[in-house]
């Protein structure tokens, strides 16, 4: 009974910390969630002040829509190379960087910088670079290649411009939480390891990376939810052209609500991105435990 007493004081005394974490969570996330939900169910422009409801007809309508599957086509796509190469990226970084390596922490900051720099000033720089005008035609004019860059206009092409630029950015976030996480490991057991004959990729396969699995899990969440959240670079870079060959969800969200002011469409389909965002987490998660059974 004392026991009881004093875990129920524990509580109460924990509780003026987080209420106002919770008064936040709970007035302005949820509520925007449930507002948003109430917007899909209206045809409504986001300025007249007749709103005409519609029931789950913005739901059909976004399940029938081709610019909206093609985003999600462009999303699946965009997350498996990104995560594949920029983690692989980051994990060989920082192997190497757990070995003798001179000037470590200069080349530690040369592949996080990109990480901290804002989209809005470098999506200019990659925008010139890959133009007809830009410095890589520039290069191909003195080499006399004979190649003209336009790929930013090629549907075949843009949507793997836009990769290598969140691969060029976001690799320093992979390298930081791999190397936290190689600073983890025992290193009796890396030295049994080379006691016993094992090579370094061997070593690598075998125990770094297993040891490093929560890492990997984390960053597969956290790609998920960026993916499907992705807005800037594609806005900023290629506006979703040509032809929605880059055209994701946030940047179609914005097309229908801002631009062409169909709000309740917006509406509905950022809906259905939270729920997506969700099962994505889920299933990692899930696919983590059963490992791990």
């Amino acid at each position: 009974m004392e026991k009881n007493n004093k875990s129920r004081s524990t509580t109460m005394n924990g509780l003026p910390w987080i209420l106002p974490a919770f008064v936040f969570v709970a007035g302005l996330i949820y509520y925007s969630i449930f507002y948003t939900f109430k917007l899909s169910t209206l045809d409504w422009n986001g300025l007249d002040p007749i709103q005409t409801s519609v029931g789950m007809s913005n739901y059909g309508k976004a399940f029938s829509d081709w610019i909206f599957w093609k985003a999600i086509k462009n999303t699946v796509v965009f997350f498996l190379i990104t995560f594949l190469i920029q983690n692989f990226l980051g994990f060989i970084f920082a192997a190497i960087l757990h070995s003798n390596v001179k000037l470590a922490t200069l080349h530690k900051c040369l592949i996080f910088i990109p990480t901290i720099l804002a989209p809005a000033t470098m999506a200019p720089v990659f925008r010139l670079l890959f133009s007809p005008q830009g410095m890589l035609q520039d290069l191909s004019d003195t080499l006399h290649l004979g190649i003209t860059v336009d790929w930013l206009a090629q549907p075949n092409a843009a949507l793997y411009i836009l990769m290598i630029v969140t691969i060029w950015q976001f690799t320093g976030m992979s390298f930081i939480l791999y190397y936290a996480a190689m600073s983890q490991i025992d290193k009796e057991m890396l030295e049994a390891s080379h006691l016993e004959g094992a090579g370094l990729f061997r070593t690598l396969w075998s125990i770094v990376l297993p040891n490093c699995k929560s890492t990997t899990v984390s960053l597969a969440m956290l790609g998920i939810i960026g993916s499907l959240k992705t807005f800037d670079v594609p806005y900023l870079i290629t506006t979703g052209g040509p032809n929605h060959a880059t055209e994701f969800l946030g940047t179609y969200i914005f097309r229908q609500g801002i631009r062409q002011s169909h709000l309740g469409y917006a509406a509905a389909i950022s809906v259905l991105l939270l729920i997506l965002a969700i099962c994505g987490a889920i299933l990692i998660n899930r696919m983590n435990k059963g490992d791990e059974k």
